[in-house]
C-alpha cells in the first residue's frame, strides 16, 4: 500500500521482477495503468495458461508495477462509495487519477533510485498516462497506449441527464456480451475460450471487497471518467495535448474494439508530432481486452519489442 498525495487514501501497488535482478534501470522499469472500469491488478495480472501479462514483462527482465487507482480494486474506496451513489457527484476524475499515478511513480523512482520509467496505459489509462507525461516530461522514458481514447465520431450522447452519480454498480451478467460486442458469432469461441473468460470475470468480480461477498456479486466503479467525458471530450477539449509528448510512443489497437475503435488511434497518431519515435499497430481479430484472447502473445511480443527497442 502506497500513500497517495491525499490524506487517508492508500493505493494498492503490485510489483513483480525476476529473483535474479539486482540492479535497477529506468529502461527496464514500467508502471501499468488501468482503464475506467476494471482495476489494474486484475487487468494486468490474471494468469491464463500459467502466466499473466505482468509475468511476461517480468520474465523479460522488467521491474513491473501495477496500481489500482483509488476507488478501484484493493485501493482505498472514497467514503462516497459507502453511500447511495446519487447522494454525491462523480468521484475519481482524471485529475484525481493522475495525482494517484504521480504518487506511485514517485514511489517507484525513489525506491529504485532512478529518474524515469515507462508507462503502459489501457483505455482511460491512455489519457491518464498522456496527461501525466505532458506534466512530467523528464520522468517518462516511453509510452504504450493500448486501446487509445480520442474524440468519438459521432459523439455519443451524455448518458446522464444532469448530475453524474458518484459511482455505478456493475453486475456480471452483461459483461461477456459487452466484451464481445462486434465480434462475429462464429469467431467468439475462437478468440476467447470459455474457460479464459470465466477466469477473467471471476477475478474482476472478486476485486470489490463489498461486492465479492454479495449474491450476485457486483463491483462498484467510480464515475469520474464519465465526468471527464462530459467536461473534456464532449466539450471538444482533449484531456491532454499529444504535441507536448516527447517520449517514444506505441499505439496498440484491435480490429473489433467497440470501446476505443481503431479510428481513434489513427486520429491520434499524427498529432504526436514531437514524439522521438512513434509507432502504431492494429491487430486483427481482437476486442478491447485483447490481452485475454488467443492473440495475446502477439500483442505481448509487439509491445515488448517496442519497450526493448533503441532509445
Amino acid at each position: 500500500m502506497v500513500a497517495s498525495h491525499d490524506s487517508g487514501i492508500e493505493l494498492y501497488v503490485r510489483n513483480k521482477y525476476l529473483a535474479s535482478m539486482c540492479t535497477w534501470q529506468a529502461e527496464r522499469t514500467v508502471v501499468c495503468i488501468h482503464g475506467s472500469v476494471y482495476p489494474g491488478h486484475a487487468m494486468y495480472d490474471i494468469p491464463l495458461e500459467g502466466f499473466s501479462w505482468m509475468d511476461y514483462l517480468a520474465a523479460h527482465g522488467y521491474d513491473v508495477y501495477v496500481l489500482d487507482i483509488r476507488g478501484y480494486g484493493r485501493s482505498t474506496r472514497p467514503a462516497e462509495m459507502l453511500l447511495d451513489p446519487n447522494h454525491n457527484s462523480a468521484i475519481v476524475d482524471g485529475e484525481t487519477a493522475v495525482r494517484d499515478i504521480s504518487a506511485v511513480v514517485d514511489f517507484v523512482l525513489a525506491r529504485r533510485q532512478i529518474s524515469r520509467l515507462a508507462l503502459i496505459g489501457w483505455s482511460w489509462g491512455t489519457t491518464l498516462a498522456g496527461r501525466y507525461t505532458t506534466e512530467n516530461l523528464e520522468k517518462v522514458e516511453r509510452l504504450v497506449f493500448l486501446g487509445p481514447i480520442w474524440f468519438q465520431v459521432p459523439a455519443l450522447p451524455d448518458p446522464y441527464p444532469d448530475k453524474i452519480p458518484a459511482y455505478r454498480i456493475l453486475k456480471r451478467d452483461r459483461a461477456l456480451a459487452r466484451w464481445l460486442t462486434g465480434v462475429p458469432n462464429h469467431k467468439r469461441e475462437q478468440i476467447l475460450p470459455p474457460d479464459w473468460s470465466q477466469a477473467v470475470l471471476d477475478a474482476i468480480w472478486s476485486s470489490d471487497p463489498l461486492g465479492a461477498t454479495a449474491d450476485p456479486r457486483f463491483i462498484r466503479v467510480p464515475n469520474g471518467a464519465s465526468k471527464d467525458w462530459r467536461n473534456y471530450w464532449l466539450a471538444g477539449k482533449p484531456f491532454y495535448d499529444p504535441a507536448e509528448i516527447l517520449a517514444p510512443v506505441l499505439l496498440v489497437q484491435a480490429e473489433w474494439d467497440a470501446e476505443t475503435p481503431p479510428y481513434m488511434g489513427r486520429t491520434l497518431f499524427p498529432l504526436l508530432v514531437n514524439s522521438r519515435r512513434k509507432q502504431s499497430i492494429c491487430f486483427g481479430e481482437g476486442t478491447h481486452l485483447p490481452t485475454f484472447e488467443r492473440n495475446r502473445l502477439n500483442i505481448f511480443a509487439a509491445i515488448q519489442t517496442f519497450l526493448d527497442g533503441s532509445r
